[in-house]
């Protein structure tokens, strides 16, 4: 039995430009974080059994020879990708919901890919590892997603993902100091909406718009210089700029495209600023999911309190620096 243990992502700066439709004519820059809420995977080669036996929301059993009709479609591609054709019964958990903006997809695929390759005693690095759940994802199932959440998810910590045209990712870890990382910490809060929606349909629409040479390719100009700012300001220790630079990306985002946000998500923004956040914005594509706040000194209870009654819910977390890990090979 082995057990894989992968961190939820958070971006902090100039989520987007690692699409395909964006990197590949002006190269992605962003700022990533890996979260302590976490994707776990056990895989287990059940005895005296000849199937392959899938536990998430749902149940699926199949023979070994029918692995193509195995609906799960991260699991069928990732089994094809490394030709594996022996009984296994592969069940999931996660701390959160999927479709909340968090990359949990892509960290239940290198969760998956880090137990198989265990298993098959297959070693890769980590950034082999991040790579190949990107091309299952971006090439093999077609999901019109980036590369920000393969590699938050296997790395962990808090790095930036520089990304040429060609594709090629360079990871560099963000030098930090411990003190920062507590206040930056403290003063990040993190709220669920409620609103769980389908990221590919809003990410796909994205990818058309920044194809188009208008003002939503200039505001992801915009978003990726601002994640160059938002690594100067983590790297001096700057949160209050930090979190000025989270509400100047949160307007160029919903500049990119109308489903970035709503009536409501904009109402619960005004009523963050008005109780201490300095900025924030929704992850992922947007629409809903998770908002974060980042808040100024001494103000962290009078925003929860303030989002709390408004129907959020709050959702104590820290960061991840281990990334993709087996926590469990018996």
């Amino acid at each position: 039995m082995i057990i894989s243990r992968t961190p939820f992502r958070l971006p902090l700066g100039g989520g987007g430009t690692d699409l395909p439709s964006y990197y590949k004519e002006h190269g992605g820059f962003l700022i990533t974080a890996a979260l302590n809420l976490h994707m776990h995977l056990c895989i287990n080669e059940p005895a005296m059994v000849n199937k392959i036996k899938l536990n998430y929301s749902n149940t699926e059993v199949v023979e070994l020879d029918e692995i193509n009709s195995i609906k799960h479609e991260i699991v069928r591609e990732t089994l094809k990708y490394l030709k594996v054709v022996r009984p296994l019964e592969i069940s999931s958990m996660s701390d959160i919901a999927g479709g909340t903006g968090l990359g949990s997809s892509s960290s239940y695929t290198v969760g998956l890919l880090n137990a198989l390759n265990t298993l098959l005693r297959r070693h890769v690095s980590v950034h082999e590892l991040a790579e190949e759940a990107a091309r299952i994802e971006m090439e093999l199932i077609g999901k019109p997603i980036g590369k920000q959440d393969q590699y938050a998810a296997a790395f962990g910590g808090i790095v930036a993902l520089d990304i040429d045209r060609s594709g090629d990712v360079q990871v560099t870890r963000l030098k930090l100091e411990p003190e920062f990382i507590t206040e930056l910490e403290n003063r990040l809060l993190l709220f669920y909406t409620k609103i769980q929606r389908d990221a590919n349909e809003i990410l796909s629409d994205q990818q058309k718009i920044i194809s188009k040479k208008n003002a939503s390719l200039d505001s992801m100009h915009n978003i990726k210089r601002i994640g160059y700012q938002i690594k100067d300001a983590l790297c001096c220790g700057d949160v209050d700029s930090f979190g000025e630079l989270l509400y100047k990306h949160w307007l160029e985002k919903k500049r990119v495209s109308d489903k970035m946000s709503s009536s409501q998500i904009d109402q619960w923004y005004e009523l963050a600023l008005k109780n201490g956040a300095i900025g924030g914005k929704i992850m992922g594509a947007g629409g809903g999911g998770f908002f974060v706040f980042c808040c100024q000194a001494g103000k962290r209870r009078e925003l929860r309190t303030a989002l709390e009654s408004a129907g959020l819910k709050y959702q104590r977390c820290s960061f991840d620096f281990e990334g993709s890990k087996i926590v469990g090979n018996f």
